[in-house]
């Protein structure tokens, strides 16, 4: 990639070349701030990858590409991103894979002509495919995941709370810790948390006032409380809180059947919101 530069003592043009990053930032319209390529190529996350391992396996990889860059350094990254943010993981097929917070990166390769093909750089025609596909954004206060409910006691559950296996859509952070709401709560009011704190540690505040989603959710159900002086995010009028044994563990979800099922739901797109 070359540029030009007039320098100042002669006026005159000159032609430097300049480094083009691996991975980049790019403002989109309507997306905001997303991950993208050298090339402008935008980055994805999968919802059904609840730990950093890659579930996309089989003909899911030839319209999902893994994306990753070898040898990949600080001096690498552009402006707005930070390389600890960064890991290489290796899919059940044998291909290195970055992932960005936890999450591992995609490309979208739509077929064309029966033939998948990467998308060009600067579309986005990936986000929101199935409801589980998102591009990467560095700023996402609230992610969605889609796996299997297990509680702390070890025994799978369903997003009705009731004991069986399937996969619940729920929220995370942006590192894809498990968000819970607290069924005696009411609309914009935490009934959990004591005034000193004191019980925090056990189901912490996700504490933020930050409001960043994937285009799949409406932002204006989200909203933030003012907690004995701290903030919480909120979603239809529930507060949402981490569980204190998940440890801040990408993909685990223990809380669910804390003290019983059902009692710390994790927060979905249609839920009933939180009545006055």
């Amino acid at each position: 990639m070359f540029t030009l530069v007039r320098c100042s003592d002669d006026n005159e043009i000159m032609e430097m070349e300049s480094e083009t990053k691996e991975i980049q930032l790019r403002s989109d319209t309507s997306l905001g701030n997303i991950l993208t390529d050298k090339e402008g190529r935008t980055l994805y996350y999968f919802a059904n990858d609840p730990t950093a391992m890659s579930n996309c396996t089989g003909g899911c990889e030839q319209v999902w590409p893994a994306f990753n860059v070898e040898n990949l350094s600080a001096e690498n990254l552009g402006p707005g991103l930070n390389f600890p943010d960064f890991a290489t993981v290796v899919t059940t097929s044998g291909k290195k894979q970055l992932t960005y917070k936890g999450r591992p990166l995609y490309y979208y390769a739509p077929a064309v002509n029966g033939t998948n093909t990467k998308e060009e750089p600067g579309k986005t025609g990936g986000e929101n495919v199935g409801g589980v596909w998102f591009v990467a954004k560095p700023d996402y206060t609230i992610m969605l995941t889609n796996a299997q409910l297990i509680g702390h006691d070890g025994k799978n559950y369903t997003s009705s709370y009731t004991e069986g296996t399937g996969k619940t859509l729920y929220f995370t952070d942006a590192k894809g810790v498990t968000l819970y709401t607290f069924k005696n709560d009411k609309q914009n009011k935490n009934n959990f948390t004591a005034a000193d704190f004191s019980n925090n540690g056990v189901w912490p505040i996700y504490e933020t006032d930050q409001i960043v989603v994937p285009s799949g959710l409406d932002k204006s159900l989200f909203g933030s409380i003012t907690v004995h002086g701290k903030k919480q995010l909120t979603y239809k009028g529930w507060p949402l809180y981490y569980f204190g044994q998940d440890n801040m563990m990408m993909g685990s979800n223990k809380g669910v059947s804390f003290p019983a099922p059902g009692v710390w739901p994790v927060p979905v797109k249609d839920i009933a919101p939180a009545l006055p």
